[in-house]
């Protein structure tokens, strides 16, 4: 392929994913399957490697994350980001409207909105691409987190059409979805981790996160409501939300009422009671509505006080709760043996479903409820797996009532339960042993992000260790097809699919292999880390808790975990057993590179215009270099970006390390 050429296909394929990433996000209309959009995104992405003198910060390949902000610089707001006026009843609302009435006496007509739970933005794009986005902060000014906004798929790089300002601000709510909030939530405590407690607090905490990488791996979402600029765009918020709309920006859908004009109270009240009625249909949190004023120049009239536009009021809902009987607390053991206890409650109905069971989270918070059977408890549902408890009706306790007394032994295998020191939850520490552990270890092993073995499930791991054929992850590669035949649902076909899958599993990337091991608090992100470190499974199960920490974001907890992993005798018989049947247990070394980096320990800091974090660690690598995440005597060589902290280049001075930019390291690799 010619330069020519693949400039050419360079631009048709980030044309095409953008076209399809905006159909999926914004218009949720896809139009090709999401391994469809993979392989073209995959393409480009070889592309820009192969061509990078056709690098553009804008790229859809930039989505996925890889830069690490240390720390996220202040910015002064163009235009302040005031807060909004809360309300919390008609009359409150009808006091309001008087109110503005009297500054601005002509007839108004108003926008109602959702007002999203998440965590306000500020956008700004210059000539149609996205130049900076920043957090609220304290109203005049917030922290720079464009690179982890860049990866929300719903917030455009950059626009479509025409017709914006050469430069604007738009504002909107960066939230997290249901589904995708639980199903994390699901993943951490599987992985022995206490559950995020909201999604409005997981969102926001994400956004701060340094490596955007993760950023990019949590469902996040926006919508955006309100555009700035020096430039008239329209005379009303409404049409200037429908023309952002025609830009590519994800803006509330009139179609879904989302949005809507009002004339008076009664029409802005037909809004607010349609979804306080309707709100847990939602597949995402709201906690109001909004009310503006839709024309620009009766809000420029009505102005704002120091705190909050008067154009503008929230009307807040009431949590959703309700009271019901305690009947009992079971215990849950997860896949890392943590323990969960769970309320089940006399069935009442709360936002639209019938609520049998509560989350009470711990031992801690049932002391602290001071929790009996028998009571009736306040349940109260947010964004949680299952609704919570969050208190308990005194006046209603029976007399007589007993205080919870936490299990003592595991539920399913009788074994003493433990609790570290500054943990909140306990654990069965029969790992080995515990049936719901054997079973969620290899469910966990089979799953996508881990091995993907086609054709298995959760019921077939279930079916399959209750018949006896396997008790660990090893135990998989054993199976023949004679085993699967007899067996109940499992038919040639499917029983052959099984052992094809396993088979095939074997090739999995030793990252993924990692992952699938279950070590406690070592997830997908982790994994990569230490698979890129340490390059094989050897080098990383004899590595001493000061090496593991030695490497980029990795913990004192994630640490003595990989180390008690890899000291007990049974796992290194299991893994030895995966490496016996051929798994993938050393990292794939890079091809076409030089070895211009031979034997260099090389450590990354900053941020950089041209490249990801990951994308430089992975160009070390394919020519002969060796990431590392601190500096040390044995550091070879320094690649600074923006932002390198001083300590850190403080110490590399005084130890002597060669610092290189940027443009000094492209040079290196290109001459070699």
């Amino acid at each position: 392929m010619t330069t020519e050429q693949a400039k050419d296909r360079i631009d048709t394929l980030r044309e095409e994913l953008e076209a399809h990433n905006y159909r999926y996000y914004v218009e949720d209309n896809p139009s090709i399957s999401d391994y469809d959009f993979d392989q073209l995104l995959r393409e480009l992405q070889e592309l820009e490697d192969k061509f990078p003198e056709f690098n553009d910060p804008s790229s859809p390949t930039r989505r996925v994350g890889g830069e690490v902000t240390r720390n996220f610089e202040t910015v002064p707001h163009k235009y302040p980001m005031l807060s909004l006026s809360n309300t919390y009843s008609k009359e409150e609302l009808e006091d309001y409207l008087k109110r503005i009435a009297k500054l601005v006496p002509d007839d108004m007509e108003f926008v109602c909105e959702l007002k999203y739970d998440g965590a306000a933005i500020g956008i700004t794009y210059r000539n149609g691409v996205l130049e900076r986005a920043v957090t609220r902060g304290d109203g005049t000014q917030g922290d720079d987190i464009t690179t982890n906004v860049k990866t929300i798929r719903s917030v455009p790089m950059r626009l479509r059409g025409k017709g914006y300002p050469e430069e604007f601000e738009i504002r909107g709510e960066i939230f997290m979805l249901l589904e995708g909030f639980n199903k994390l939530n699901q993943e951490r405590m599987e992985e022995g981790l206490e559950p995020f407690a909201n999604p409005r607090n997981t969102a926001s905490g994400t956004l701060k996160m340094q490596d955007s990488s993760i950023v990019a791996s949590r469902p996040l979402d926006s919508f955006l409501y309100f555009v700035l600029s020096d430039e008239a765009i329209a005379d009303n918020h409404y049409t200037s939300m429908m023309k952002a709309r025609e830009w590519g920006f994800k803006v509330p859908y009139p179609e879904k009422n989302y949005i809507a004009k009002a004339k008076d109270l009664d029409g802005i009240f037909d809004f607010i009671n349609y979804w306080q009625e309707n709100r847990h249909l939602l597949p995402f949190e709201i906690d109001g509505v909004v009310v503006k004023v839709n024309d620009y120049r009766q809000q420029e009239k009505l102005g704002s006080t120091a705190k909050s536009p008067r154009w503008a009021i929230a009307y807040k809902y009431k949590a959703e709760q309700v009271s019901t009987r305690l009947n009992s607390i079971t215990y849950q053991v997860g896949r890392t043996g943590a323990i969960t206890p769970v309320a089940n409650l006399e069935p009442v109905q709360l936002a639209g479903t019938t609520v049998k069971r509560a989350s009470l989270h711990n031992a801690d918070q049932i002391e602290k409820l001071d929790l009996r059977v028998g009571d009736h408890v306040f349940v109260e549902k947010g964004g949680e797996i299952i609704p919570k408890v969050i208190g308990v009706d005194m006046e209603k306790r029976p007399p007589g009532l007993e205080p919870v007394q936490y299990i003592q032994h595991c539920p399913e295998c009788n074994t003493a339960l433990v609790r570290a020191e500054g943990e909140a939850l306990h654990y069965c520490p029969n790992d080995m042993g515990c049936p719901p552990q054997i079973k969620g270890r290899i469910q966990h092993f089979i799953s996508r992000k881990a091995m993907d073995i086609e054709g298995m499930g959760g019921e077939t791991v279930e079916l399959f260790v209750n018949e006896g054929l396997i008790s660990n992850i090893a135990d998989l590669y054993t199976l023949k097809k004679e085993q699967l035949l007899p067996l109940e649902r499992l038919a040639d076909k499917s029983a052959q699919n099984i052992i094809d899958g396993i088979e095939a599993s074997k090739q999995i990337p030793f990252q993924r292999v990692l992952f699938g091991l279950g070590i406690r608090y070592v997830g997908e992100t982790v994994a990569k880390k230490l698979a890129r470190h340490f390059e094989n499974i050897d080098q990383l199960s004899q590595a001493s808790e000061e090496e593991l920490v030695a490497v980029d974001e990795i913990g004192g907890r994630i640490a003595t975990s990989v180390r008690e992993f890899f000291t007990d005798e049974r796992h290194i018989k299991l893994v030895e057993r995966l490496k016996l049947y051929g798994l993938q247990m050393a990292v794939e070394k890079q091809q076409g590179g030089s070895q211009v980096l031979e034997g260099m320990t090389i450590v990354i800091s900053g941020s950089f215009e041209n490249y990801s974090r990951t994308e430089i660690k992975d160009l070390i690598e394919k020519h002969g270099g060796k990431n590392t995440g601190s500096v040390s005597g044995n550091t070879d060589l320094i690649v600074a970006g923006e932002g390198m902290g001083p300590s850190k280049r403080k110490k590399a001075e005084d130890l002597g390390v060669r610092i290189i930019d940027e443009q000094e390291f492209t040079q290196l690799i290109t001459n070699a």
